[in-house]
């Protein structure tokens, strides 16, 4: 008999190459990344990322990935790609998070072992983000190092869904989601050959094992403390 468990939402993310969105899109991702953060290796152009958009299946998101780029960047990438959602690395405030009409997510360097994130510190100080994402980059560093944070320094009480980031890979993401119970989760190298070239087989493992992991959360976990999940039949 088939029950009925949580579906974790994926977002792959540091995308460079069309193939590869269009493979993402395929094996049932959620969510495509594109990297605007100065810096990074995985960095696209705007005209870039909107030929990469344009290879996109229909109902997957489009996320434009900052980290304390000036607001006329923004703003032009936005222009350009059309991203449903925004992702702000840095030190960014809530108002300038929200100041460009689309949605945001928040994400928050959890690579400083001595750091702890509190929900109720978070939501006052994003109460404009729709979700919340832990990353293991350290404050001011740039993301994607392909590095995991200590799961157990996550924090509880969150109003919003939470997305789960940092050294995942198709390895060790049973695990992750059996120990956080995510809303989602983000991989960049975990799905990877080379920065910014993505492993059609990790990409389709990852998928797999997430998954797998959705069939065996426990079926008695409340949905009241997990915001924005959605059921999976397994």
């Amino acid at each position: 008999m088939s029950r009925t468990l949580f579906r974790t939402r994926i977002k792959f993310c540091g995308l460079t190459r069309p193939g590869d969105v269009r493979l993402a899109s395929e094996l049932g991702a959620d969510a495509i990344g594109f990297v605007f953060a100065a810096g990074s290796p995985r960095r696209v152009r705007a005209e870039e990322a909107r030929a990469m958009r344009n290879a996109l299946a229909p109902l997957v998101d489009a996320v434009a990935v900052f980290q304390d780029n000036g607001a006329d960047e923004v703003r032009e990438v936005i222009k350009q790609v059309r991203p449903t959602l925004l992702q702000f690395h840095g030190g960014e405030e809530d108002a300038f998070c929200r100041g460009f009409g689309v949605p945001y997510v928040k994400a928050i360097a959890m690579g400083d072992a001595d750091a702890m994130a509190d929900a109720i510190t978070l939501q006052l100080r994003y109460p404009g983000a729709v979700a919340f994402m832990f990353d293991s980059h350290g404050p001011g560093t740039a993301a994607g190092i392909g590095r995991s944070f200590d799961w157990s320094r996550m924090p509880t009480g969150l109003n919003k869904p939470f997305v789960l980031a940092g050294g995942l890979s198709p390895d060790n993401i049973f695990d992750a989601i059996q120990v956080t119970l995510p809303w989602g989760v983000d991989v960049s190298t975990g799905i990877e050959s080379a920065p910014g070239i993505k492993d059609g087989d990790k990409m389709r493992r990852f998928v797999q094992e997430v998954r797998r992991a959705d069939c065996h959360v426990d079926p008695d976990v409340d949905a009241d403390t997990q915001p924005g999940v959605q059921p999976v039949q397994c």
